[in-house]
C-alpha cells in the first residue's frame, strides 16, 4: 500500500482487536550477516516505527526507524518493519520496538546475527512446512466432522510449536518453507462444526483471529530466532481449505475470500525477507549465507503455472497486493542460475534449497501435489551446480528419499552422490493436518511417516563440517528423533579464494 493511501475503506481495526492479539507478534529475519529485520504488529498505524537496540539490555542506546507500517482491507492489525544495520556477525544484541502494546510490560528481547559465510563452526537449523495455528482455532484434541482421530492431538500432547520452543537452544534459525498459519481454513472449520458458524460479512474476523493466534503462538521463537519464510499455496490464493467450491457450488466465490487470502497479500504485508541482499524478489525467491551453507528459498507458486487463481491473474490490488512477478515468466529461473553461479563453494560448500511443492514423493497426484513443472525448470540447475539438499512440504506427510536425478536413484545413495538429496516434511501440523503416503511407496523412498503414524514433527539440519550434513525428523510430541540420516560429500575443507558455483 503506497504511503499516504487513505485507509477509510478498511473495516474498523478495533472490531477484532481482542485479547488474542494482545502480544505484538514480533518476528525477525536475517538481512545479511550485519543486519536484522524486526517486524511486529500494532492495532493502529505507526507514523515512524522504531526499534531501540544495544549490546546489553540495560543499554539500548541505538535506535533504528522506518516509514513502513502497512495493512490491507479487513486486516485487524498493521505490520511494522524496521531494519537494524551495522551489526557484527554471530553477535548477540538486545532490542525493543518502541510502539508495543501499552497494556503489556515487555523486557528487551535478544537475537544473534547470522554466522559469517565461511565460518566452519558446526551448527543446526530447524525447518518446517505446513505449520498452522494450534489450540482452540486450529490443531487441538478435537476437530470437526469427518476428521480422522489420527489427525488430532492426544490430551496433553505437545504440538510442533511447543517442541520448537522447548528446543530453541538446539538450532540457530527457523526456516518455514510455505503454508503459514492456515487462516484460510476458517470456512472449513465452520462447515465441519469445529467453529461456530458466522456470516460471510463477519468471516474476516475469524480469519484474522486464526492468523493472529499463529503469530502470537510463534513469538517465543520468532522474537529471538531469525524466521525465514517462503510462499506456499495457502499464501497464494483463496480456497478456504478446499471447501469453497463445495459450500458455494463454484470454484472461488470472491464474497468469501478475505483480501489477505488472495495474491499473497497477507504474506507480503507480514514479512520482509532479504531479497535485496541476494538480488531476489520480495518474500518469494531469495538466498542467504550462514556459516558453511548457502540457503535458497524458491517460489513454487508463481512463474510455474501454480497460484494466481481467478482475480490474482491480473495482479490483485495496488502496492502490497500487487503481483510479485509482474508477468516476467523467467525471472525466477534467471535469478536462480545467477545465484547458483555466484556461490563460493570454498566458503559455503553446502547448498540447501527450500521450495513448497515437491516433485519426488510417494503420493498420488490427485490434487496437484506433485509439481512436475518445478522439476522441469529447477532440477537441471540443481544438477548443473551441485545442489546438496532439497526440502519441501505441501503433502502433509514425512518422506526421506534417496538422492535422485531425473527419476533415477543415485547409485552412491548418501555416500558422495552427484544428485541432490530430497526430503519432504509437511507434517508440522495444523487443523486436520496429516495425509497418507501411497502404498507401496516409490522405489526411491527411504523412510516415511503419515496419518497412520499419527505423528507430527519438524526437521533439524546439522552441518558438522564441509563433508557431513545430518537430517533428523523430530517428533513434536516428545522431541524423539524418529529418523536420522547423514549425507557425505567428498571434498576438501579449506578456506581460500572464490571457487565458483559449478562442480
Amino acid at each position: 500500500m503506497k504511503k499516504g493511501t487513505v485507509l477509510a475503506a478498511l473495516l474498523p481495526l478495533a472490531a477484532a482487536a481482542d485479547d488474542d492479539a494482545a502480544n505484538s507478534q514480533i518476528r525477525i529475519a536475517y538481512h545479511g550477516d550485519d543486519g536484522m529485520m524486526v517486524s511486529w504488529n500494532t492495532f493502529d498505524h505507526v507514523a515512524r516505527p522504531s526499534v531501540f537496540w544495544g549490546r546489553s539490555k540495560e543499554h539500548l542506546v541505538n535506535v533504528a526507524s522506518s516509514a513502513v507500517s502497512v495493512t490491507y482491507p479487513t486486516s485487524t492489525t498493521y505490520n511494522n518493519h524496521v531494519l537494524i544495520k551495522g551489526l557484527k556477525p554471530d553477535t548477540t544484541y538486545y532490542y525493543l520496538p518502541a510502539q508495543l502494546n501499552e497494556d503489556v510490560c515487555y523486557e528487551p528481547f535478544n537475537f544473534t546475527t547470522s554466522r559469517k559465510a565461511g565460518d566452519k563452526t558446526p551448527f543446526s537449523v530447524a525447518v518446517v512446512a505446513d505449520l498452522g495455528t494450534m489450540g482452540a482455532r486450529g490443531l487441538t484434541t478435537s476437530a470437526g466432522t469427518g476428521v480422522s482421530g489420527n489427525n488430532v492431538l492426544k490430551p496433553g500432547e505437545k504440538n510442533t510449536i511447543d517442541s520448537l520452543i522447548s528446543n530453541m537452544g538446539g538450532y540457530e534459525f527457523l526456516w518455514h518453507v510455505g503454508d503459514i498459519a492456515y487462516a484460510d481454513y476458517w470456512l472449513k472449520e465452520e462447515i465441519q462444526g469445529f467453529l461456530p458458524n458466522t456470516t460471510v460479512e463477519e468471516g474476516y474476523k475469524v480469519y484474522e483471529a486464526i492468523l493472529n493466534d499463529f503469530y502470537n503462538e510463534m513469538m517465543p521463537v520468532t522474537a529471538s530466532k531469525a524466521y525465514m519464510v517462503g510462499p506456499g499455496n495457502h499464501e497464494a490464493n483463496c480456497d478456504n481449505g478446499g471447501t469453497a467450491d463445495k459450500a458455494h457450488n463454484m470454484t472461488y466465490d470472491l464474497s468469501i475470500c478475505m483480501p489477505g487470502q488472495t495474491n499473497f497479500t497477507g504474506y507480503k504485508n507480514h514479512f520482509r525477507m532479504p531479497s535485496d541482499v541476494s538480488g531476489g524478489t520480495g518474500n518469494f525467491w531469495y538466498s542467504w549465507d550462514s556459516g558453511m551453507a548457502h540457503f535458497i528459498q524458491l517460489d513454487t507458486e508463481t512463474d510455474l503455472g501454480h497460484g494466481f487463481v481467478g482475480p490474482d491473474e491480473v495482479g490483485g490490488t495496488e502496492g502490497e497486493g500487487a503481483s510479485p512477478v509482474n508477468g516476467k515468466m523467467n525471472a525466477q529461473i534467471k535469478w536462480l542460475e545467477a545465484d547458483l553461479e555466484s556461490v563460493d563453494r570454498s566458503r559455503t560448500p553446502w547448498i540447501v534449497v527450500g521450495g513448497h511443492r515437491p516433485w519426488y514423493l510417494s503420493h498420488e497426484n490427485v490434487t496437484g501435489t506433485i509439481c512436475w513443472s518445478c522439476k522441469d525448470v529447477f532440477e537441471p540447475l540443481f544438477l548443473r551446480y551441485g545442489v546438496d539438499l532439497v526440502l519441501s512440504g505441501h503433502a502433509h506427510v514425512y518422506e526421506r528419499q534417496a538422492p535422485i536425478a531425473d527419476l533415477k536413484i543415485d547409485p552412491r545413495e548418501l555416500d558422495n552422490p552427484s544428485s541432490p538429496w530430497y526430503i519432504t516434511n509437511g507434517a508440522a501440523g495444523h487443523y486436520d493436518g496429516l495425509d497418507a503416503l501411497q502404498s507401496p511407496r516409490q522405489a526411491y523412498s527411504r523412510f516415511g511417516l503419515d496419518t497412520a503414524n499419527a505423528t507430527y514433527g519438524w526437521s533439524k539440519l546439522t552441518f558438522h563440517n564441509c563433508t557431513h550434513l545430518t537430517h533428523e525428523f523430530v517428533a513434536s510430541s516428545d522431541d524423539a528423533v524418529l529418523d536420522t540420516a547423514t549425507l557425505y560429500k567428498k571434498r576438501r575443507c579449506v578456506d581460500g579464494g572464490r571457487g565458483g558455483g559449478r562442480w
